[in-house]
């Protein structure tokens, strides 16, 4: 009886120091950052930026200023927040295990995307586009002709998942920083001097222009990623930003108003003087909200929920089928008699409800679909007795 008591209290002691440690506000921020792309992807639909499926009317207002307020911190929350989570992962599986285990869970999705979820939307794009005269499967023999590099462009073959871009890039940092890793730690104190020297360095970047994915280059992405492995995890990163919060928000809401009438009004051309201080906007207005959405996080969002629990766990097989899903949708509605606001919230309800209903009641229930969908395989759950479990402390 004394070792089933202390095996008991070992296993219950190792549960409260694992929830303890838990950062429940970056569980929230990907849940929500998630949730923002469907949003964004679905005002693709009518904004004036090229897409797969265009509305037959468009719109540079409102739906507009919504999507350059967006895109300005969407992919980069993802790529920090991604860094941060490698730090934590990192305390559970090195080396070889976890290269293992970004294969599975990366890797897989990626194949699948790239050979299942994107033939039909380069289809879509080529039929409502002129480029292709024929039904679905005349054209899947069609989609190994060259490579898709750009919207419109004349290759078919969407080697990187179109969308699933962020997971093959993601992979590739993995493996890249991998020996960086390996050598030197991360969690390292936060000082002030990095709220200067982070922008400036993502600044300096622009310069150096190599693949532009979402908006912004691979460089600034690599280094927002290795930025959230090295110091966005330290300790001292959140009270960091507690005391300098009124700053962040000031220079996010002027960067904000700054960034978007001067691109509505006067876009300024690649390669002049005005284009790099407009570049140098855009990056400043992309970190503060960063930093406002990590100070909102940590202020409001560091608890435990049984949505959170769901919400986490559906994120990456919501973020995989997410964009085909709006492509079909859009493309049967597009030339449909309604109004903007109407198609835009039929195409926002009924794809997340597709979504939604998809993911619970198929793909969360099989073994090999949540494979494919980049989550792991259903275990058996620990379950901590009543008693214990109420003691737990759930905040970070």
């Amino acid at each position: 009886m004394d070792r089933l008591a202390v095996s008991m209290f070992d296993e219950v002691s190792s549960l409260m120091k694992e929830y303890s440690n838990r950062q429940y506000d970056l569980d929230w921020i990907k849940v929500i950052a998630t949730l923002a792309v469907f949003v964004y992807h679905c005002l693709m639909f009518v904004n004036p930026f090229p897409w797969h499926v265009k509305n037959s009317e468009l719109n540079s207002g409102g739906v507009l200023v919504a999507s350059l307020l967006i895109g300005s911190w969407l992919m980069p929350i993802f790529f920090a927040v991604s860094g941060m989570s490698v730090f934590y992962a990192w305390q559970k599986r090195r080396g070889s295990s976890y290269l293992r285990e970004r294969l599975a869970r990366l890797g897989i999705p990626l194949v699948f995307g790239v050979f299942i979820l994107s033939p039909p939307q380069v289809f879509i794009e080529r039929i409502t586009r002129g480029q292709f005269n024929g039904s679905f499967f005349e054209f899947v023999p069609h989609y190994f002709d060259g490579l898709y590099l750009d919207i419109g462009g004349p290759g078919n073959f969407a080697f990187v998942g179109l969308h699933l871009w962020y997971v093959l890039v993601l992979l590739a940092f993995s493996f890249l920083t991998l020996p960086l890793f390996s050598k030197v730690s991360g969690g390292r104190n936060f000082q002030r001097f990095h709220f200067v020297l982070l922008p400036l360095s993502l600044i300096c970047i622009g310069i150096i222009q190599t693949i532009n994915l979402g908006g912004w280059d691979v460089l600034f992405y690599l280094l927002v990623f290795i930025y959230g492995y090295y110091f966005f995890s330290s300790p001292s990163f959140k009270p960091a930003i507690r005391s300098t919060i009124k700053l962040h928000g000031t220079t996010a809401v002027i960067s904000s108003a700054v960034f978007i009438t001067w691109f509505m009004i006067d876009y300024p051309k690649p390669g002049t003087f005005s284009s790099m201080i407009f570049y140098a906007v855009h990056v400043l207005n992309g970190w503060s909200w960063l930093m406002c959405i990590f100070y909102l996080g940590d202020k409001y969002l560091s608890f435990s929920h049984r949505y959170l629990n769901y919400g986490s766990e559906a994120s990456m097989p919501f973020y995989v089928l997410h964009q085909p899903i709006i492509v079909m949708i859009g493309f049967l509605i597009r030339d449909l008699p309604w109004t903007v606001p109407m198609k835009l919230s039929f195409l926002l309800i009924v794809s997340f409800l597709i979504i939604a209903v998809v993911y619970h009641f198929i793909i969360r229930r099989f073994f090999v679909l949540r494979l494919l969908f980049g989550m792991k395989g259903k275990k058996k759950e620990r379950q901590m007795p009543e008693t214990e479990s109420r003691s737990v402390n759930i905040h970070s």
